[in-house]
């Protein structure tokens, strides 16, 4: 399945999901996958359906995961580990990045 949604989540949904949101989009661009929406929120707003990945800090894994697949930053703000663990992802998932 392609991935169409990825929201970064955060424990208030503020500062640090916006930070990942714009490395997430930078990441993305690199990569060529311009046509994946990105949003940020808290992880009070993660529901069934409301994103096909998330990207978040080590430290709120167990509150999204369930919800859709999850990709764990153990530096929220490495655009380079961002950029390299959703390449790991697609190449996984889909065959390519």
């Amino acid at each position: 399945m392609a991935v169409k949604k990825i929201m970064c989540c955060c424990g208030q949904g503020l500062g640090s999901s916006f930070m990942v949101e714009m490395n997430v989009q930078k990441a993305l661009k690199t990569l060529g996958k311009t046509e994946i929406e990105v949003s940020h929120g808290s992880v009070s707003e993660v529901y069934n359906g409301v994103a096909d990945l998330f990207v978040v800090g080590n430290d709120i894994v167990d509150s999204v995961k369930g919800y859709g697949d999850v990709i764990a930053l153990q530096n929220i703000v490495s655009i380079d580990e961002v950029t390299q663990k959703l390449k790991t992802y697609f190449e996984e998932h889909e065959g390519h990045a």
